[in-house]
């Protein structure tokens, strides 16, 4: 059985973006008639003909569209704090994305080893996952933000009306932590942030508790950043599904 390809045309205008349509028509070597799978990144599948191509445009007609359901119950959001290794990050968003999440941003912390990413990268890699994983709904990648601004951004001050959302903070400091397994409940959205190897500062962890993060354990191992991280985004996934 042939394997089914995706291609992404966010706004389904006729015609792929100019990076799809080079694939399309330069390595795949196809033309006006054949048929060719698209995904919106918003949770519809199409089937379309190629109506018209060359080597950097490949126009297209819709045939059929198929909504797919989403996989899981509530957002997944990931907070992390980029490594130096520029190529872990890569890794995980490839692999974070074919498990499942909704979003992840990035942050700048005191210990951080990296004060800058480059997101665009980043959203090529979620965007080849989200193909080959054969999933209709795009991640968003925020850029880089002070961990105070996404913790005030993203938090709830304590004393403040419940709005139903989990936040948690991994952190390595001594005292009493849940694991995250312990605390998911299905169908509320849920926000995780990892720190970097340094972890997060005391100060940051106190700012993130006064807004409402509460501290949990991933476990007794001590684990990389983009493991942890990894690992925070299938327990989640798991809860969620």
């Amino acid at each position: 059985m042939k394997e089914v390809r995706y291609f992404y045309s966010p706004d389904v205008s006729g015609a792929l973006p100019e990076e799809e349509a080079k694939h399309v028509v330069r390595v795949l070597r196809m033309k006006a008639g054949d048929r060719i799978n698209l995904m919106d990144g918003c949770g519809t599948f199409y089937l379309a003909e190629i109506t018209a191509a060359d080597n950097h445009h490949c126009l297209y007609k819709i045939i059929s569209e198929e909504m797919q359901e989403r996989a899981w119950s509530g957002s997944i959001h990931l907070a992390v704090a980029p490594t130096k290794l520029n190529d872990r990050m890569e890794w995980l968003a490839e692999k974070a994305t074919e498990i499942g999440w909704d979003r992840v941003s990035f942050l700048d912390c005191r210990f951080s080893e990296r004060k800058s990413i480059k997101t665009e990268r980043i959203e090529k890699i979620v965007q080849s996952a989200v193909k080959q994983s054969h999933k209709a709904w795009m991640p968003a990648v925020d850029e880089m933000a002070p961990f105070s601004a996404f913790v005030k951004q993203y938090g709830r001050q304590l004393g403040a009306v419940d709005d139903g959302k989990q936040r948690f903070i991994c952190h390595c400091y001594e005292g009493e932590k849940p694991h995250l397994k312990d605390v998911l409940i299905k169908g509320k959205d849920t926000i995780v942030m990892i720190g970097p190897e340094g972890d997060f500062s005391i100060e940051e962890v106190q700012m993130a508790l006064e807004y409402g993060f509460r501290p949990v354990t991933l476990g007794k191992s001590r684990l990389r950043t983009e493991t942890a991280a990894l690992v925070a985004v299938h327990l989640m996934q798991l809860e969620q599904s």
